[in-house]
């Protein structure tokens, strides 16, 4: 089982940056795909982007497209969500999340096995 513990969320205005990280620890990290969701008050959760487990392919949902990116070091263990232009509309808890099986090219919702514990990013207008 691997445990993911993610960072780097906060407070920022529209038209801003952040860099959430997602640490793992545990299972081998790098044969794993891993995908960042997101969940707004009074919404399900959504996938908001995935990748590989060898970083070679990459998701997004279309209303991130273009502003936001997904990499992996696994060197580091570290998974990375760079989001710029925000928007008040991305504003929610943002969760890491880990495939359940080796060298997967996705993380689906009906895929994951590990979830991190969350980080909430606020964007204001």
């Amino acid at each position: 089982q691997v445990q993911l513990v993610e960072s780097g969320g906060g407070l920022v205005q529209a038209g801003g940056s952040l860099r959430l990280s997602c640490v793992a620890s545990g299972r081998a990290f790098s044969r794993y795909a891993i995908g960042w969701f997101r969940q707004a008050p009074g919404k399900e959760r959504e996938r908001v982007a995935s990748i590989s487990w060898d970083g070679g392919s990459t998701y997004y949902v279309d209303s991130v497209k273009g502003r936001f990116t997904i990499a992996r070091d696994n060197a580091k263990n570290t998974v990375y969500l760079q989001m710029n232009s925000l928007k008040p509309e991305d504003t929610a808890v943002y969760y890491c999340a880990a495939a359940g099986i080796v060298y997967s090219i996705y993380v689906t919702p009906t895929s994951v096995a590990s979830w991190g514990q969350g980080t909430q990013v606020t964007v204001s207008s």
